[in-house]
């Protein structure tokens, strides 16, 4: 059983909680962090989940120690992506990043992948080891896909374990029912960072109330 193994909240809510994340400079220093105990949490949007035609448009990633505490919040990247990508996304994805207007944001931006993959491999270096930290996420399996494919270096980077989320979610919803419905409840607004900064709180909750 989980619990005897691992024994010994719309957008105002989203940037209330953030506060919790950041100082003014966007960092937390907490003195008793083991540098290689942390973890890199990564949020991507994509144009659809075919990993044979469909691109990164967003990027966020934050960095935590092992108590979930947040070392620093890294930068939240929307790339440039050609205009055929987005005509051929999907009616789900059309909708969605229409309206949080990701869609015109990609078109706007000039930042290349490449590019925003060293700005992401900078930023984690500078916070982890090389092959110590996981990935960490909800459903993160599919964001490590398109990391490898067109963020090798990122992914290179990080531990080849994961961190998912929703894996507990679903032993939680089938072992521990009761616990699960008083979880966050997910505010469904598709942004990189507001959805790590969700799965970060989901995480904390499942600490306290599933692990123990």
């Amino acid at each position: 059983m989980l619990k005897f193994i691992f024994g010994n909240y719309r957008t105002t809510s989203i940037f209330r909680n953030y506060r919790h994340y950041c100082t003014n400079n966007n960092k937390i220093l907490d003195m008793s962090d083991n540098r290689a105990h942390r973890l890199v949490w990564v949020d991507l949007e994509m144009t659809g989940l075919d990993l044979n035609k469909d691109v990164i448009m967003e990027m966020a990633v934050i960095v935590t120690d092992e108590n979930l505490n947040v070392i620093e919040s890294g930068p939240n990247l929307v790339v440039k992506v050609d205009e055929d990508k987005l005509q051929s996304m999907n009616k789900w994805c059309t909708e969605h990043h229409g309206q949080s207007g990701l869609t015109q944001r990609c078109r706007d931006s000039k930042i290349t992948t490449q590019e925003a993959e060293k700005i992401m491999v900078e930023f984690i270096q500078k916070h982890t080891d090389k092959g110590l930290a996981p990935l960490c996420g909800n459903s993160v399996h599919e964001d490590k896909k398109f990391l490898n494919k067109e963020m090798p270096l990122f992914s290179d980077w990080l531990h080849y374990r994961i961190v998912d989320v929703s894996t507990i979610k679903e032993l939680s919803r089938r072992w521990y029912p009761n616990e699960l419905k008083k979880a966050p409840k997910k505010q469904m607004l598709h942004r990189a960072l507001d959805d790590i900064i969700e799965s970060i709180e989901e995480l904390k909750y499942y600490r306290t109330n599933v692990f123990k």
